[in-house]
């Protein structure tokens, strides 16, 4: 089975070596790796892993966690490896068939961030609505949005009051973004964590304004 591990090691020469020897010493294999951030001496990396059958996450933990100075931010389920150029490729098939594009970027961000699920979201009446939403957006309703308009892309805290329950119990981390002008955004959700780091928002806000002028024009 696949995971998608997030680690802080510090950034140094030989730390992320030391960290794949002690995941090869109890037979996981790295499938693919990307770093998120980098910062302060520290490095923030993502490492898809294929567990061999019959271990526990555990072991990835344990493992990892056995090179000094590094820490595991969270541990879930991931499909397949991680996809670091989707973004050109989510440009062209969006650049393609615009009609369908605001639908086709709600679908596929989810994976170019590693969120759970997102959802576009505008204002009527000072009511919030659905514009489009991810395969495994949540159905629950969002009842109010204080943090409207917005104006940057920003984490937002995911136990205000404005958060649905069943988001809060799952423990959910969100990020939002402007999606062309503050009538809509996009909103993306990370059941578990782990939380959204400055360079991911950075991301997000970027291929969203991209998105955006494509929609427009």
């Amino acid at each position: 089975m696949s995971f998608l591990i997030r680690l802080q090691l510090p950034d140094r020469p030989g730390a992320l070596g030391a960290v794949a020897t002690a995941l090869g010493e109890v037979g996981v294999d790295i499938l693919s790796l990307d770093v998120v951030e980098r910062r302060l001496g520290i490095a923030i990396d993502d490492l898809v892993v294929e567990l061999p059958s019959g271990r526990l996450p555990d072991v990835l933990i344990t493992a990892a966690e056995s090179v000094e100075g590094v820490e595991v931010d969270a541990v879930r389920p991931w499909a397949g490896v991680l996809d670091t150029h989707r973004e050109l490729e989510l440009v062209e098939e969006i650049a393609a068939d615009p009609a369908q594009g605001l639908q086709t970027f709600t679908n596929e961000v989810p994976k170019i961030v590693r969120a759970g699920w997102a959802i576009t979201l505008g204002v009527a009446a000072g009511q919030p609505y659905r514009v489009t939403a991810s395969r495994a957006a949540p159905e629950t309703i969002v009842a109010e949005l204080p943090w409207w308009p917005l104006r940057r892309a920003t984490t937002l805290d995911g136990e205000d009051s404005w958060v649905p329950s069943p988001w809060r119990e799952l423990g959910t981390e969100l990020a939002a973004t402007p999606l062309g002008s503050m009538e809509r955004a996009l909103l993306v959700g990370r059941p578990g964590g782990p939380m959204f780091r400055a360079a991911e928002v950075a991301r997000l806000e970027h291929l969203a304004g991209i998105i955006a002028v494509i929609l427009r024009d």
